[in-house]
C-alpha cells in the first residue's frame, strides 16, 4: 500500500467533519474562548448622553471664544450626580471625566487650560473647538445595533462590548467532546512503579491539551489492555457518552499485539486510510465509526503529538466553529540538514531571533519519536516536504511553530 501524502490525508480528515450545531448559554464570565453562536445586538444604547471625555469645565463655545474670557462656575457633574441646572451664558460648571454633559453646554475647557480666580470664577488660557472633549450619546452603538456576529470568537475586546451592550449572557456553540484512549498491557498512568516491561503513558496528556486548545472538552477513557473485549468496551464508552472524535493512541498497525484497527473494524468502523507519508507519524489511522470520525494516533509520543498537531488540531477547529490557525512560519537554517526521501519530515528545532529580526532553526542532533524531552524543548518543527534535497546554513526553510522562541 502507498504512502498517503500529508496535505491529502488532511483533505479526507476534514472531509466529513460538520461543525456541531447545538448552542447553549453561559454566563458572561464562562465565555471567553467560546464561539458566538447568534448575531447579538445592543439593548441599550452607548453612551446613553453626552458625557465629558476630560476632566475641565462644561461651557457654551461662544462664551470662550476668545482666550481670556472670564466665567462663573454655577456647580458640578461627576460620574452618577449629573448636573441638574442648566449652563447658561458667562457660567461653566465642572465636570469630570464620564459625567453627563450639563444642559446648554457645548464644549468642555480641560482644566489645565482654564485658572481659578477669586470666588467662584476662572479665565480662559485657550480656545478649544467647539464640541470639543464631548463623547455624544450614541457614538459607540445604537439600541438594537447588531455589533456581534454569529462566528466571532469571544475575546476580551468582543466580551467588554457585550457587556456594554447590557448583556449578562450569551449564546454559543458547544464545544466538540473528544474521547481520547491509550492501549497497550505495557503502560501505566503517572504516579505508579513500573515493573521490568512497563512505561508510564503520557502521551493522552498531550494530545488532550492539543485538542483543548482548539476548543474541544476531553472524555478520558484511560488505558485499554491489549484485548479486543477491554478495547471494545472503551469504544461503546465513546459512542454512549456521544463523543464528537475517537482518538487512539498506539496499537493501530497491524503486528500481533496491535489490536486497535482490527477490534475497530469489528465494532463497525469503515477505514477511510491509514499510513502517511511523514515522519515522524506514519502509523496514523482515520475511520468512520457510525457518523464518529476516528483518528488512530501512533504510539510513540513524539509522533503522536506530531499527528495530533497535523490533523486533530484542525478537526477539532472546524467542529468547535473556530477559524483555521496556521502554525507555519518563515526561518532560516543554523546548521545542516540531510536530504530526506519520499515521507515529510518534521525536524525538532529550537529557534532564536537575529538582530534584524528573523528567526533561525536550530535542529536537535537527535530526533528519535521517543524522546519527549527533545520535543519539550523545540520551539518548531522544521518542514521537510519528500524529496527535500540537502540544505546548507542560512537556507530558508518553514517551521511549524510551537511557541515564541525564548
Amino acid at each position: 500500500m502507498s504512502l498517503l501524502p500529508v496535505e491529502e490525508a488532511l483533505g479526507r480528515v476534514l472531509a466529513q467533519a460538520q461543525p456541531r450545531p447545538e448552542t447553549e448559554r453561559l454566563a458572561l464570565h464562562d465565555c471567553f474562548g467560546r464561539v458566538l453562536a447568534e448575531d447579538t445586538g445592543a439593548l441599550l444604547t452607548h453612551p446613553p448622553f453626552d458625557n465629558s471625555a476630560m476632566d475641565g469645565y462644561a461651557v457654551r463655545h461662544e462664551d470662550i471664544a476668545a482666550i481670556g474670557a472670564e466665567l462663573s462656575v454655577i456647580g458640578q457633574s461627576a460620574a452618577g450626580r449629573g448636573f441638574q441646572g442648566r449652563v447658561g451664558p458667562g457660567e461653566a460648571v465642572r465636570i469630570f471625566t464620564g459625567a453627563p454633559l450639563a444642559a446648554g453646554a457645548d464644549t468642555v475647557i480641560l482644566q489645565e487650560d482654564t485658572e481659578r480666580l477669586e470666588g467662584n470664577r476662572i479665565r480662559t488660557l485657550f480656545a478649544p473647538a467647539k464640541g470639543r472633549h464631548i463623547r455624544l450619546a450614541g457614538q459607540d452603538f445604537e439600541k438594537g445595533e447588531i455589533t456581534l456576529s454569529a462566528g466571532s470568537v469571544l475575546d476580551a475586546g468582543r466580551l467588554t462590548l457585550a457587556a456594554s451592550m447590557n448583556h449578562p449572557s450569551l449564546p454559543v456553540f458547544l464545544r466538540p467532546k473528544i474521547a481520547i484512549l491509550a492501549t497497550g498491557d505495557e503502560l501505566l498512568p503517572p504516579g505508579s512503579t513500573p515493573g521490568a516491561d512497563q512505561i508510564i503513558a503520557s502521551n493522552s496528556f498531550g494530545v488532550a491539551a492539543i485538542a483543548r486548545e482548539n476548543g474541544a472538552n476531553i472524555l478520558d477513557l484511560g488505558i485499554a489492555r491489549d484485548d479486543r473485549a477491554a478495547i471494545a468496551a472503551a469504544v461503546e464508552r465513546a459512542r454512549g457518552a456521544q463523543a464528537d472524535v475517537l482518538v487512539t493512541l498506539g496499537g493501530a498497525s497491524v503486528g500481533d499485539h496491535d489490536l486497535v484497527q482490527s477490534t475497530l473494524l469489528a465494532c463497525g468502523m469503515t477505514l477511510d486510510f491509514w499510513r502517511i507519508a511523514m515522519r515522524p507519524g506514519k502509523p496514523l489511522m482515520v475511520g468512520d465509526l457510525a457518523g464518529m470520525p476516528v483518528l488512530g494516533l501512533p504510539g510513540n509520543p513524539v509522533s503522536s503529538l506530531v499527528c495530533a498537531l497535523l490533523f486533530l488540531e484542525p478537526l477539532t477547529r472546524k467542529l468547535a466553529h473556530l477559524p483555521d490557525r496556521s502554525r507555519l512560519i518563515a526561518a532560516k537554517l543554523a546548521q545542516p540538514l540531510p536530504a530526506n526521501d519520499r515521507r515529510q519530515d518534521y525536524v525538532r528545532a529550537r529557534l532564536s531571533r537575529e538582530p534584524d529580526g528573523s528567526l533561525m532553526a536550530h535542529p536537535f542532533q537527535r530526533q528519535d519519536s521517543s524522546m519527549t524531552g527533545v520535543f519539550a524543548q523545540s520551539d518548531g518543527l522544521i518542514v521537510r516536504p519528500p524529496q527535500t534535497p540537502a540544505a546548507a546554513p542560512g537556507d530558508p526553510c518553514t517551521v511549524l511553530k510551537l511557541r515564541d522562541p525564548a
